[in-house]
């Protein structure tokens, strides 16, 4: 998206105090957008160029409305996840529905679907079939799992563990959703109705990604296969409960079924430039695997 890009319309930014939603508001603000930024806490809310606060959370449906009203694009970041997620989007869908927002940008996830593979992708599948139902403009985006966090699939010893078996996956970079959605933002009618999977520019096995994260910063990395029941026996260790230890296992259980094996042109269609590989991002972030020893 041009820097010089001015966007005339007032648009809402959940999430705007994370590692997302903080991106997007950023970019947004550089092109001259005015913005409503809606956080949970206002004291946390980035100070930004034609960006105004305003507090609530998506199961404070009356706070919520009040916060979107006079926005009339919202981007939709998704909740954490917990068990009451798709109450919690759906409370927040209806809430800027009712304050006239005419149009979402929802951050959904790849392959979303009812029997979707990754638990969490199937909250996904529900709360897009809810924005569709409520007649507004929408458009979706399905991003694949976050390049920035690979590294910290990785123990202090450099071993990555799950039943991922030689599933692959096009890791993607944060920074270039965040480019996708500002541009999306930016020409919003031109995306109405559009369901983007948002990749990166390859996809490999998580053999293949510990092969390229040690050869490219020196640190030792392996992955190692588990069957199903043991990746949910080393997680519930953790004390997670049962819903979350599934999820964690799950996103590999994906990778396993080839669900996310899709690598899309998205990033460069519509974010103009080459989406980020594995080496692009290790050569920005050389430090991403401190926390291994070996």
């Amino acid at each position: 998206m041009g820097e010089d890009q001015a966007i005339s319309h007032t648009v809402g930014v959940t999430g705007a105090t994370g590692a997302l939603g903080g991106r997007v508001a950023a970019r947004l603000a550089r092109s001259g957008a005015t913005q409503r930024l809606i956080v949970r806490d206002i004291n946390r809310a980035p100070e930004l160029p034609g960006a105004a606060a305003a507090m609530a959370a998506y199961e404070d449906t009356d706070t919520f409305t009040r916060a979107v009203k006079g926005t009339d694009t919202l981007f939709l970041v998704s909740a954490a996840e917990s068990p009451e997620r798709v109450r919690q989007h759906i409370g927040a869908v209806d809430a800027a529905v009712a304050a006239g927002v005419t149009r979402i940008v929802y951050l959904s996830f790849l392959a979303a679907g009812p029997a979707a593979t990754f638990t969490f992708a199937r909250d996904h599948f529900y709360t897009e079939a809810h924005i569709r139902s409520t007649g507004v403009a929408y458009t979706f985006l399905r991003p694949s799992l976050y390049l920035d966090l690979v590294p910290h699939w990785a123990d202090e010893r450099g071993v990555i563990r799950g039943p991922a078996g030689q599933g692959s996956i096009a890791w993607v970079s944060r920074d270039d959703i965040a480019d996708v959605a500002a541009a999306v933002l930016a020409e919003a009618p031109a995306h109405d109705g559009r369901v983007y999977d948002v990749t990166g520019p390859e996809a490999v096995t998580l053999g293949q990604t510990t092969e390229k994260l040690s050869a490219l910063t020196g640190r030792a990395v392996r992955y190692v296969p588990e069957t199903w029941q043991e990746a949910l026996a080393s997680r519930r260790s953790s004390g997670a409960p049962e819903w979350a230890v599934e999820g964690w296992a799950s996103s590999y259980a994906a990778i396993a079924s080839g669900e996310l094996s899709t690598v899309s042109s998205t990033v460069p269609d519509v974010a103009g430039h080459p989406a980020q590989s594995i080496e692009g991002y290790l050569r920005k972030h050389p430090s991403a695997l401190a926390h291994v020893h070996g």
